[in-house]
């Protein structure tokens, strides 16, 4: 056989090119056009239209490109895997030297009609059509790859430490199981391209058969579940870890002084920063009322502590600036806080052991009067270093005093029926001439003083206590909701099944 241009010079070159050319060239195109005469690609292609064509199906999982929580859709990239045997496609490769297989597009040939039941495309098949691979005994290979979107239902109640299993049910759309018969191969993931938000764990599969009540045959699918758990790394960082830093920010709000007035702003500010965050988990997750996601949980209880811990900061603050015209402190809440409380807490008033070691060593204070001071004496008495007066009320008498006249304070010891002795201060001694009336205005006004002190002691007294109880309930309360915080954020996010795996994992890997 002669080389003949343009393939002259490699022929010469390599003669057993010019062999492989011209016979593969040949017998491909009349094998082809062998295999095409009267083939129908509309008939099944079985010996026998009474027996069923078994068509083993599979795939190959590439990737998981995304999880659509809110749409609960499945986004794959999948190479189909299809298998069947072609009973008019068959050919002896003596009579076709060198052609062991060939290549059909879909359209020209029978392929089985196998589509993903759950589809969720616009296109439902979403395949990209490939040619068909026909080897010499009839045995037809069929595999398309695709981009499949799959609805997906979304199970968010551990979220984020969650696990999906998300189905892809493949059947035949007119063909029933006695005319074709679906057969199942395990999936292969070995070329799987791992994803940043999930892992896979398992696909495993299952062959079903389902009875119509149209037909008596049976209608059989293959369903591959992709088992794949959800990556913390990402919402750890981003929504848990800064979540409990917030709720641990409302419990400062129970050692923040009452007298700053920040105390309702931080308490205030933390809730609406636990709103942020609550918003921002409720766009990613499904509108379904089946189940509640376990960090909305989360953020639903820390805002209702930091609500409550509001609550309290009110109160707090309204003890702490109690008004001591509105009455004193109830029995019931001087007991129940003052003593129990504060002793609960290992709390004491501030001042109180100086208060107490002065009452140990207190001496009583006597009075004295003109009476005693005339009877002991037997004179009147004088002004102490010539600018003290010392004035008895038993019986209204003026008392003389030598005045001087660099003299500018005059002590009066007022002695009263049921009085205590009130200092008088200011002016100079009085004069032998002083009348009682003038007396008697000076001592309304030393009693006036004298009362208003006394009122004021009482009121700041009184105010102590309402501070220092508020001072208890800030401490309880601080206590009382660190631990409620501290229970609530293990017992809420260890409940997840898969939560220490999720932590060892995502976390110390």
């Amino acid at each position: 056989m002669s080389c003949s241009l343009p393939f002259g010079r490699w022929c010469r070159t390599f003669p057993f090119v010019e062999l492989w050319l011209s016979l593969q060239g040949e017998h491909q195109r009349r094998l082809y056009r062998d295999l095409m005469r009267n083939y129908n690609p509309l008939e099944r292609p079985v010996f026998n239209d009474s027996h069923s064509l078994t068509v083993y199906f599979s795939f190959s999982l590439m990737q998981i490109m995304d999880v659509d929580e809110k749409n609960q859709v499945l986004t794959t990239n999948i190479w189909l895997q299809l298998h069947w045997q072609d009973y008019y496609l068959q050919w002896n490769i003596s009579e076709y030297p060198g052609v062991t297989n060939v290549r059909f597009p879909d359209s020209m040939i029978w392929k089985p009609d196998i589509l993903l039941y759950n589809s969720a495309d616009e296109r439902f098949d979403a395949t990209f059509h490939t040619n068909i691979l026909i080897n010499s005994s009839g045995h037809c290979q069929y595999l398309p790859p695709g981009i499949f979107k799959s609805t997906c239902y979304i199970d968010v109640r551990w979220f984020p430490f969650d696990v999906q299993r998300c189905d892809l049910k493949f059947g035949s759309w007119t063909y029933g199981g006695w005319s074709l018969d679906l057969q199942m191969v395990d999936a292969d993931v070995t070329g799987y391209i791992p994803n940043g938000e999930w892992d896979l764990v398992e696909v495993p599969g299952r062959r079903n058969e389902k009875f119509y009540e149209c037909c008596k045959e049976p209608y059989p699918d293959v369903t591959f579940t992709v088992v794949m758990r959800r990556r913390t790394l990402y919402y750890g960082l981003n929504l848990l870890i800064p979540c409990v830093l917030i709720s641990t920010l409302a419990l400062l709000v129970f050692l923040l002084p009452a007298d700053s007035g920040e105390k309702i702003s931080l308490g205030i500010t933390v809730l609406l920063s636990l709103t942020v965050f609550m918003l921002l988990v409720a766009e990613i997750m499904p509108a379904t009322s089946d189940s509640v996601p376990l960090i909305a949980q989360y953020f639903a209880t820390t805002m209702v502590i930091v609500g409550l811990s509001v609550i309290a900061t009110v109160l707090v603050l309204q003890y702490h600036h109690h008004d001591p015209e509105g009455g004193k402190m109830p029995k019931w809440t001087r007991v129940v806080l003052l003593n129990w409380c504060a002793w609960f807490m290992r709390m004491k008033r501030p001042g109180e052991e100086r208060v107490r070691l002065a009452c140990h060593n207190k001496h009583p204070r006597g009075s004295i009067s003109s009476a005693e001071l005339n009877a002991s004496n037997g004179a009147a008495p004088s002004c102490a270093n010539g600018n003290v007066l010392y004035i008895g009320f038993r019986g209204m008498e003026a008392v003389p005093c030598a005045a001087t006249p660099d003299s500018g304070v005059i002590c009066a010891r007022l002695a009263g029926a049921g009085d205590e002795d009130v200092p008088l201060p200011g002016g100079h001694c009085s004069s032998a001439g002083g009348s009682d009336p003038e007396l008697a205005k000076i001592l309304d006004e030393v009693r006036y003083i004298a009362k208003r002190f006394r009122d004021q002691d009482e009121g700041e007294t009184v105010c102590n206590e309402w501070k220092f109880a508020a001072a208890v309930i800030d401490r309880l309360c601080l206590m009382a909701f660190s631990i409620f915080t501290i229970l609530c954020t293990i017992g809420i996010l260890m409940s997840a099944p898969n939560f220490v795996e999720a932590i060892s994992k995502d976390f110390f890997t």
